[in-house]
């Protein structure tokens, strides 16, 4: 069995980061410029007491990724004693972070391979790639069936998630200010969803009943999960989560359904009071033919 090591950023986010403690795992910290002050994520400042920070702010906070010279020097410990370092970072439409990893990877040398992998993905869906990796570096399989898995299942991880505050959408690009400025006067909430790597608007409801509804919708539409997770702007649970876990109950009976915080690098871009689902559908055991 070859000595894998995964790689990610402290972007990705975990139901329960106990879970992975035991696995090969290394955790970059980004750096979030809040009010002039730069905070190393989850180690200067957790996610719980970041988003009121957040919410004070008249503009989003920055993200900073880990440098390149930051993965070059981890890559190059690490490449001391493992066979494979599988690097998985959010995607490369959203951050630096994917090139810089590359760029560092050429670095390298050896016999260690360092597969850098684009996850198109943030937050929740980037950790289920992780804890995906994290499980494959204990199958029995070689280093090159291990990092290919990894990288086919980037295609069967999707998020959904609804805005209230549509101000960080309209500052990071998402939505155009007058359809931002439209959508808050009438009491719009947009739902974003992550395609191809990038955030976009897909639709819009009215109240969060509406809400509700359509993240439940989402999630109907997968016949076998692998993974799910709810996200919320709170760290105990909300009402709407725990009416959403009671209805998912109904409709996926066995299936757990877990809920976090969405990550501090998330609500830079989507604000601190959103909620939204994350899924990685299992790998189908036969071919999807569509004549």
């Amino acid at each position: 069995m070859p000595r894998i090591h995964i790689v990610t950023d402290s972007g990705a986010t975990f139901s329960n980061p106990r879970l992975i403690k035991h696995y090969p795992l290394t955790i970059l910290p980004n750096q979030i410029e809040i009010d002039g002050k730069v905070y190393a994520e989850d180690t200067d400042l957790t996610t719980e007491d970041s988003f009121p920070l957040i919410a004070e702010l008249s503009a989003p906070p920055k993200i900073i990724s880990p440098t390149e010279s930051d993965y070059a020097e981890l890559y190059a410990q690490l490449a001391h004693f493992y066979d494979a370092v599988i690097s998985i970072h959010p995607s490369r439409e959203l951050s630096d972070s994917w090139n810089n990893g590359k760029l560092a990877a050429q670095q390298v040398g050896g016999s260690c391979e360092i597969a850098v992998i684009d996850s198109q993905t943030l937050c929740a869906g980037q950790g289920m790639l992780v804890r995906y990796a994290s499980r494959a570096t204990y199958a029995d399989a070689d280093t090159e069936e291990v990092i290919q898995s990894v990288r086919m299942a980037v295609n069967r991880v999707y998020s959904l998630y609804c805005v209230n505050n549509v101000d960080y959408l309209r500052h990071n690009q998402i939505m155009k200010p007058s359809h931002a400025l439209l959508s808050a006067h009438i009491g719009i909430q947009p739902f974003v969803s992550l395609e191809d790597g990038k955030i976009i608007v897909i639709e819009k409801v009215r109240s969060h009943a509406q809400a509700l509804d359509r993240l439940v919708e989402f999630l109907v539409e997968f016949n076998d999960l692998e993974d799910a997770m709810i996200l919320q702007h709170q760290k105990q649970i909300s009402d709407e989560t725990r009416l959403m876990q009671d209805r998912l109950a109904l409709e996926f009976p066995g299936q757990h359904f877990p809920f976090t915080m969405y990550s501090t690098s998330m609500a830079a871009r989507l604000g601190p009071s959103a909620i939204g689902v994350a899924v990685m559908e299992k790998e189908s055991d036969s071919p999807d033919y569509d004549f």
